[in-house]
């Protein structure tokens, strides 16, 4: 041992510096024979400290003994603190990698981080049954979205408690009564070169991925059509979490397949993503993230959802790069608000002989819920009772509308 550090001191400097990292790094490389070599050698020290020497050790005086020791301990941190990194960054990618839209086969062993997502490809199509009290397609009508962005209440997370894929209903649905679920009209909208487009099963495509503008081959099988899957750009879970837990389940059912809110893209991108907000994870490929978060921020203000300070933060920084960027109007749910039966539909209750609202009144007035002041005030957004210096505005004051008051505390356009 001796011998073996006189050589090693006998080296320039620079040497030794370069041996030393490269010995650290090869220690940290095989982090798991690390750990087991150095403990064995820490140990033989040890004892042979204490015996004085052992036959068999390569260390005969205590110096020799001492050196040994001190390498073997940090050798042995070098190991542990390396195994440790190995398995976080397996843990953490683990979280990741979890399937988004698992089969029927693998639901049972899919983890919690994708209990929000729906199976693929299904046999059965189930018509859609959705509320339209809570749809207000106007919001974003006409805007862009950093208008649009600013009117979203700004708050932290509910709790996640109660939530499950079924509280949005069955997957997939007939949202536009063609006969076809929505996974297979958002197949045939966002793929090319597809096959059986007159059928409802979209069999092959190809997939040009807004998210990465890669592309993708699609194939419906069991072990394939998972290369393709349909994200939520608003996901279910981070929904639930922001408000749609307090909405009726048909209008849950409406936000889980507005073709506003979803997109085809790669399976792993969808996966990776899971839950997350803006703030949390954005599309790779960075010239779509104006329309991502555009959309995002639509859906938001449609379906009366907040969001997070930090999404808040993350979407504006995005949108500071496309300030003109214009916000989304949900065609289905404009469609939806006007196919609604007159059952569906709420009347005004300012005056008994006031007619029933008609399917084809504009949005803004045949889905306003009774709560509101009544009156013949009407305030197109929160901008509009600022400037006319009526904010807040209190349920039951002239101008007050549910609309307005997205967080439904009674209090509208809170400063």
């Amino acid at each position: 041992m001796s011998k073996l550090w006189t050589w090693f001191t006998g080296l320039k400097l620079w040497v030794r510096i370069v041996f030393i990292l490269a010995t650290v790094a090869v220690l940290a490389t095989f982090a798991p024979l690390t750990v087991v070599t150095s403990t064995v050698i820490l140990a033989v020290a040890i004892v042979s400290y204490f015996k004085k020497g052992l036959s068999f050790a390569p260390f005969k005086t205590l110096k020799s003994t001492s050196i040994t020791a001190i390498v073997a301990v940090v050798a042995l941190a070098i190991g542990v603190a390396a195994a440790n990194g190995t398995t976080n960054n397996s843990a953490s990618d683990a979280k990741y990698s979890t399937s988004a839209s698992p089969t029927p086969s693998e639901s049972a062993s899919a983890s919690a981080s994708a209990s929000d997502e729906t199976p693929l490809d299904t046999d059965s199509v189930v018509a859609a049954n959705v509320d339209t009290s809570t749809i207000d397609s106007s919001t974003t009508k006409g805007e862009t979205a950093v208008e649009v962005l600013e009117t979203l209440p700004v708050k932290g997370r509910a709790a996640k408690t109660g939530y499950t894929r079924s509280q949005f209903g069955t997957a997939w649905e007939d949202v536009d009564d063609n006969g076809c679920d929505t996974r297979n009209d958002i197949l045939k909208r966002d793929l090319t070169d597809i096959t059986d487009k007159d059928s409802c099963k979209i069999a092959t495509g190809t997939l040009l991925s807004a998210y990465s503008g890669e592309t993708v081959s699609f194939v419906r099988g069991e072990s394939t059509s998972s290369e393709v899957q349909i994200d939520h750009l608003v996901s279910l879970s981070d929904a639930w979490q922001t408000g749609a837990q307090q909405l009726e389940t048909s209008a849950r059912e409406a936000l889980a397949n507005d073709p506003l809110n979803l997109q085809a893209v790669e399976g792993s991108l969808n996966e990776q993503k899971g839950d997350g907000d803006a703030a949390t994870w954005l599309p790779p490929l960075k010239s779509y993230r104006c329309v991502y978060v555009a959309r995002q921020v639509s859906v938001k203000a449609i379906y009366g959802l907040w969001v997070t300070q930090a999404e808040h933060d993350a979407i504006a920084t995005i949108l500071d790069t496309c300030p003109d960027q214009q916000a989304y109007t949900s065609e289905y749910a404009t469609t939806v608000i006007e196919s609604a039966s007159p059952s569906a539909m709420v009347t005004p209750t300012t005056e008994a002989a006031t007619p029933t609202v008609e399917a084809t009144t504009p949005m803004t007035q045949a889905v306003t819920p009774s709560v509101d002041s009544g009156s013949d005030v009407y305030y197109k957004n929160c901008d509009a009772v600022r400037a006319a210096g009526a904010a807040p505005l209190y349920q039951g004051q002239p101008g007050y509308s549910s609309k307005l008051d997205r967080d439904g505390d009674g209090v509208a356009c809170e400063q």
